[in-house]
């Protein structure tokens, strides 16, 4: 079993809110607008980091984390990628490779809007987990934190911040 923290939208932004969360979980994943590097860098020296880069991520993160991060853990496949889209309304990009290798987690962020929806169509579990940072039109800066044992998504909590600008 892993207990994997899922962020997004830090925009160059870190603090200890989010590294007590870092420091609870077996893996952090990171679906992109990391902004500044030193983010990764900390979480890194905590704790293993899977990470894609997004559309205000500059050279360095292009250079160190892929657009699309696909892979296996605990016998679930998971695709995470920053700007994804959700049920019914995905992105054209990856519309007909989600149809046609279907993951059983589809993560993505760059809303800055927290979202966990089923997609029956496609029977996969699809998660944005807002933002985490202080810049962007969000309320509530938020995170998921959930574990996978084998094939089974468990004890999914969202976990809220406080406010953007506080």
């Amino acid at each position: 079993m892993k207990k994997i923290l899922l962020i997004s939208d830090t925009h160059s932004y870190i603090d200890a809110q989010i590294l007590k969360f870092v420091k609870q979980a077996d893996e952090v994943w990171h679906a992109g607008d990391i902004g500044d590097l030193n983010v990764t860098d900390t979480i890194k020296k905590l704790k293993p980091l899977r990470a894609v880069y997004g559309n205000i991520d500059h050279k360095e993160a292009r250079l160190e984390f892929p657009l699309d991060a696909k892979f296996n853990i605990e016998n679930t496949t998971v695709w995470m990628t920053h700007i994804g889209g959700y049920p019914t309304k995905y992105n054209q990009r990856i519309r007909e490779e989600l149809t046609k290798n279907t993951p059983k987690i589809f993560i993505s962020g760059h809303s800055h809007i927290l979202k966990v929806q089923y997609d029956k169509k496609l029977n996969l579990l699809h998660l944005n987990p807002g933002a985490a940072g202080i810049y962007g039109f969000h309320k509530i800066r938020t995170m998921l934190r959930f574990s996978i044992d084998k094939d089974a998504i468990k004890d999914l909590e969202i976990i809220e911040l406080g406010e953007r600008g506080k």
